[in-house]
């Protein structure tokens, strides 16, 4: 989230679309509903009716996988009606940028694409520069090539008609939506759009994003008080584990992943370390190699030194384009590449795409080491319906785990708020803590090396590494110590002090910290700031409910990221009555400003999009691998076989996998003619691997269904509760049958196409409930994230012949 989840109160528009908030995060619709009680307009914007369309203004349902359309057509509505915050866009996005004369788009693909190696030649999407290499402006946004004339040529083609055509969504709908959102591009107006994974599990799904950070910037809702792009997280702490690297291609703080082209210390930081000419840029990511040698630091403490390249040679490295994640490393498993691995806390028999294909992968295992509550379908894979346990040599072992309420710790929230919570109870029996698995088994592999040696013990042996599991120094680790004696900003530390924040990091050694991000989360003057619940505020603050000393909130305790895009040049806010941040001569008060220099019109600011190399907020962006500009390509599997914004009907860049297995329907394929889109209910957490083993959750959830339309249900015979077969080009799902209203048809180019939904928490580990809904979804993914395509495949619905026939 850029913002947090109490700004959502300061909205005065609120587009929730990708997400079902009210059921799924219930927390943020707290803030909803008070904005909407002062006058906020709620829109829902989604495939089915849910609580969240019931309590929004108005609910506009959408063919899945259309979103792109949707937004490029508000995009569209924006620049023709000039709706747009004319000083804003002019200031703090690359609206003036001038790009160079290679880029072109035709026919669905920009320049650079490479048919062979379907892939672009970003370089070809370059902009103009000077000398110096800073980018050619014109201010008066008149130039043929300026980001600002490319996007009205661009999104030209998102004509009311055009869009309609595609998402299902009547002229009306749309026009409702456009002009309520729309009217938020003033200086004393904010909006604030709310997403999940409807929004990312598609293979455009980081150009959905994208859509949304156009529309934001164009409005001038990015740092400001009720504005932003906030991403609702599927779980307590999903923003801590991306932020501390559960993703293969980021190591800890959002830093890449060293690769093999960068062999040493220094070509990484060549590589990965922006330069800009433009003294008003404050370039943050220059100061990369500080956070990359603080976390060389930690994890190799003596041993890295500037002679050894701080030990970065000890790092694993990936090849360039190498892809390690689900669907890639459960096709090696599949094939034999990988023999053993650990999965722990997850479920990926049950909520990985194509799970028939990901069940027979892990049967190639020699060993498996599992860690959970419960048995799920995963640590008891060997064992699955139809599989003779005999004929599986994987060997599983499983590590009873700790319940979160059983071990202390803290959590990164959608707002970024690092939260602590406490031990409430002693794990029982022989169950740990996973910090109690990692810490002492990492020893008992140290032990082994130091007595019998091995391939390049030194990675192993010259970690930095405790004897014994304790949250509170890892904290203490996370935030970073001194090295040697230091002063900084007049005031002395000791070696062995904490870092006070991520400004005291250093590139020579001196520091340490194990995520740059949270330094200043746990200092010397406050001690563990997750732990702090003091609700005072100052009148500014309270204004817009900051609350600064509850809790912490990365990075420096900021809460409204790009907060300086809140104020005018002179420092003042553009909207007095919610104002973020203010300037009153001398320093900057409300919330931490996003960089201390002062304003712009000082002659000594910087611009506000700090981590922006050029310091402006992207309109146009190089750095994605499908585009520059959002573009509407239609899901991999799709009802139809043609749109109307071009010739290219699916992206020509997203990832897939290819085996015996992976089948897919072709466009408008007869044999499966509706789209299914997948989601989570309430009651049960993600795959249900911990909550079908709750009763009460069970009973109000007990089994998997589909959700579709009456119209739908009359065409094939279907009653209410009947027992249903569904099927893809991957394989069959059995469910029960709920006909609802809160389905409808969709009229897609004069056709009718029919969509159905359905949950994918339930498994065979719990007797009576059916099994994955993700045996019918596609291994194919996002090309900058390879997150799969869960919200829009195609399938076939029918009633089942007999109730043995759901039995089998």
């Amino acid at each position: 989230m850029t913002n947090h989840w109490i700004d959502i109160k300061n909205a005065d528009a609120i587009l929730i679309m990708g997400s079902n908030a009210a059921e799924h995060h219930p927390i943020s619709f707290k803030w909803v509903l008070q904005a909407k009680d002062k006058g906020a307009v709620v829109m829902h914007v989604d495939p089915k009716f849910s609580r969240t369309s019931a309590r929004a203004d108005f609910h506009v349902p959408l063919r899945s996988g259309t979103d792109i359309a949707f937004m490029g057509g508000m995009i569209h509505y924006i620049l023709e009606t000039e709706s747009y915050f004319r000083q804003y866009v002019l200031d703090y996005t690359n609206a003036s940028f001038i790009v160079g004369e290679s880029y072109g788009f035709k026919d669905g693909l920009f320049s650079g694409y490479d048919i062979h190696t379907r892939s672009y030649d970003r370089s070809k999407w370059n902009f103009e520069t000077d000398a110096q290499g800073t980018p050619k402006r014109d201010p008066s946004l008149k130039h043929p090539r300026c980001v600002f004339r490319l996007m009205q040529e661009h999104y030209s083609r998102y004509t009311l008609d055009n869009v309609s055509s595609v998402t299902g969504v009547t002229k009306e709908n749309l026009l409702k939506v456009y002009k309520a959102f729309a009217a938020t591009g003033k200086p004393d107006k904010a909006g604030t759009m709310m997403y999940a994974l409807g929004w990312t599990q598609h293979t455009v799904g980081v150009q959905n994003i994208r859509s949304a950070a156009i529309v934001q910037l164009l409005l001038g809702n990015i740092g400001v008080a009720g504005g932003g792009i906030n991403a609702l997280r599927g779980e307590p702490n999903v923003q801590g584990s991306t932020d501390h690297c559960l993703l293969y291609h980021i190591i800890p703080g959002y830093m890449t992943m060293p690769m093999a082209d960068w062999q040493t210390y220094a070509d990484y930081n060549k590589a990965n370390t922006p330069v800009s000419a433009d003294p008003q840029s404050a370039n943050w990511w220059q100061h990369k190699p500080k956070y990359l040698t603080s976390l060389l630091k930690a994890w190799f403490g003596d041993a890295a030194t500037a002679e050894n390249g701080y030990c970065y040679g000890l790092l694993p490295k990936i090849e360039k384009g190498a892809d390690h994640s689900y669907m890639f490393l459960f096709d090696r498993m599949y094939s034999g590449k990988i023999t053993g691995g650990f999965i722990i806390g997850l479920n990926p028999m049950n909520s990985v795409p194509n799970t028939n294909k990901v069940r027979k992968a892990l049967d190639n295992l020699d060993w498996l080491v599992t860690a959970e509550l419960h048995h799920s379908e995963t640590t008891d894979n060997w064992r699955r319906p139809g599989v003779d346990p005999a004929t599986v040599k994987t060997e599983v072992f499983l590590l009873p785990s700790a319940h979160r309420v059983e071990k202390a710790g803290s959590v990164s929230n959608s707002g970024r708020w690092l939260v602590w919570h406490h031990k409430a109870v002693e794990p029982e029996g022989e169950a740990r803590s996973f910090g109690d698995m990692f810490v002492p088994l990492i020893n008992v592999v140290r032990d082994l090396y130091r007595k019998e040696g091995g391939t390049m013990p030194e990675a192993v042996l010259n970690l930095d590494w405790p004897q014994q599991y304790d949250p509170e120094e890892w904290a203490r680790r996370i935030n970073g110590f001194f090295l040697k004696d230091t002063t900084v900003n007049g005031k002395e530390y000791k070696k062995g002090q904490l870092v006070p924040s991520f400004t005291a990091l250093a590139d020579d050694g001196s520091t340490s910290s194990l995520n740059w991000l949270y330094s200043g989360s746990y200092t010397e003057e406050d001690g563990n700031k997750a732990q702090r619940r003091d609700p005072s505020q100052t009148p500014m603050q309270a204004a817009i409910g900051l609350y600064p000393k509850w809790s912490w909130c990365w990075p420096v305790n900021r809460r409204i990221l790009y907060n300086r895009a809140s104020v005018d040049a002179q420092g003042k806010p553009w909207n007095p009555a919610k104002a973020v941040i203010s300037w009153n001569g001398k320093k900057w008060e409300g919330d931490v400003p996003d960089g201390g220099w002062p304003p712009m019109a000082t002659g000594k600011g910087r611009h506000p999009f700090i981590m922006s190399k050029h310091g402006f907020g992207q309109l146009y962006g190089t750095g994605r691998m499908d585009g520059p500009f959002s573009e509407h390509y239609e899901p991999v599997e799709t009802p139809i076989d043609a749109h109307p914004f071009s010739k290219q009907l699916s992206s020509p860049v997203y990832k897939f996998v290819s085996s015996d297995m992976d089948k897919l329907a072709r466009p408008a394929d007869p044999r499966f003619p509706y789209v299914l889109t997948t989601y989570n209910v309430t009651e049960h957490w993600c795959g249900g691997g911990e909550t079908r083993n709750v009763p009460n959750l069970l009973e109000a959830e007990p089994q998997l269904y589909v959700e579709l339309s009456p119209e739908l249900a009359e065409e094939k015979g279907i009653a209410n509760g009947d027992g249903v077969i569904l099927e893809s080009a991957r394989g069959r799902v059995e469910a029960i049958a709920m006909v609802t209203v809160r389905i409808r048809p969709f009229t897609v180019q004069g056709k009718t196409v029919h969509l159905v939904g359905m949950p994918f928490c339930f498994g065979w580990t719990t007797p009576g409930t059916g099994d994955s809904t993700n045996r019918l979804t596609p291994s194919v993914g996002d090309p900058n994230t390879s997150i799969p395509e869960y919200k829009a495949s195609c399938v076939n619905i029918r009633k089942a012949d007999t109730l043995t026939e759901i039995d089998r």
